[in-house]
């Protein structure tokens, strides 16, 4: 199996602020690069299927993987027509990686297609991954519980003033959920954590460094 999913959210209404979100581009852009040149082919998905929608922050380009990412025809069609959850067999999957991006707090957590998509690739053997707000999406899986794990957290969260606008607090979801929460000792640090057939990461900076576990465990 050399086909990973990388999962986009499809929300991008920041709340009631007015403001748009969306999938964080770094977030992306450096998870694909990682797949892609150690060989994957990548299929982008959204909870509902069509253009995820891109945060208005974070499109750097003077970051070589953000420009590649934006540059790519291919990405670039596959981004506007991301697949469905339903769509994609997880079976036929080698890994599924949610990436971040405030939209995903809204749209990730409860969906039950994404949810039975994580499920078929984990019955599979496959490995599942995710960071920043991308492990919304793990919060009522049952993937978590005493497992190591890490996602953003609250003081990331109260950092960028999004305590009162996000749905739920991901450190704290965590937690709930049984998982064995560790966070940088400094916020916005680099921080993966590793698991049975589970990698996450705690912020953008952790993007490629779980991408490459990610790799790393497949190739055993």
């Amino acid at each position: 199996m050399k086909r990973i999913a990388i999962v986009l959210t499809s929300h991008e209404d920041l709340g009631s602020t007015g403001k748009k979100t969306g999938y964080y581009l770094p977030e992306a852009a450096h998870a694909w690069k990682v797949f892609r040149d150690a060989g994957y082919d990548v299929v982008f998905v959204s909870p509902k299927g069509g253009e995820a929608p891109l945060d208005p922050n974070g499109r750097d380009r003077e970051d070589a993987a953000n420009a590649a990412f934006l540059d790519d025809p291919t990405v670039k069609n596959a981004v506007k027509n991301t697949a469905r959850p339903e769509d994609v067999r997880g079976g036929e999957l080698a890994a599924i990686f949610f990436a971040g991006g405030h939209g995903t707090m809204w749209d990730f957590r409860g969906d039950a297609k994404l949810a039975a998509l994580a499920k078929d690739v984990r019955a599979a053997g496959g490995v599942i991954s995710a960071v920043c707000h991308g492990p919304a999406a793990l919060v009522d899986l049952g993937v978590v519980a005493e497992e190591p794990v890490t996602g953003f957290s609250n003081t990331e969260e109260e950092a960028v003033g999004l305590t009162k606008v996000v749905p739920f607090l991901l450190e704290d979801a965590l937690v709930k959920a049984g998982g064995r929460y560790s966070k940088s000792e400094k916020p916005f640090d680099a921080h993966v954590v590793i698991g049975k057939n589970l990698v996450t990461g705690q912020n953008p900076a952790s993007t490629k460094g779980v991408a490459e576990a990610v790799v790393k465990m497949l190739r055993g």
